[in-house]
C-alpha cells in the first residue's frame, strides 16, 4: 500500500475519533458536550487528509478540509481564552 493512503486512511481514522469521543462525553455528562479532544482530533484528521487531498490534487476535497483547520484551531483558541480568564465550562 502506497504512504500517501496509509496518511489516507489515518487521516481519516482520527477525524472519526472525534465523533466517537463527543458521543462517549455526552453520555458520561448526561447532556451533549464537546470534549477538548474533539477539536484536536478534528485538526489531526483534517490536516492529514488536507496533505491527501492536496497530494490526490483534489480541489474538492481541498476546499472541504483548508477550512476546517482555520475553525478547528480558533475554537482551541477559544477554549485556551476561555481557561484562562478562569471559566470552567470547556472539557
Amino acid at each position: 500500500m502506497k504512504p500517501i493512503l496509509i496518511l489516507g486512511f489515518i487521516g481519516q481514522a482520527f477525524f472519526s475519533m472525534r465523533f466517537l469521543v463527543q458521543w462517549m462525553a455526552s453520555e458520561r455528562a448526561g447532556k451533549s458536550v464537546i470534549p477538548l479532544s474533539f477539536w484536536i482530533f478534528s485538526i489531526i484528521g483534517s490536516s492529514f487528509l488536507l496533505i491527501y487531498a492536496i497530494y490526490r490534487k483534489d480541489p474538492v476535497f481541498i476546499l472541504g478540509q483548508a477550512p476546517n483547520l482555520f475553525i478547528y484551531t480558533r475554537n482551541l483558541y477559544l477554549i485556551k481564552k476561555e481557561r484562562l480568564a478562569g471559566g470552567s465550562d470547556a472539557s
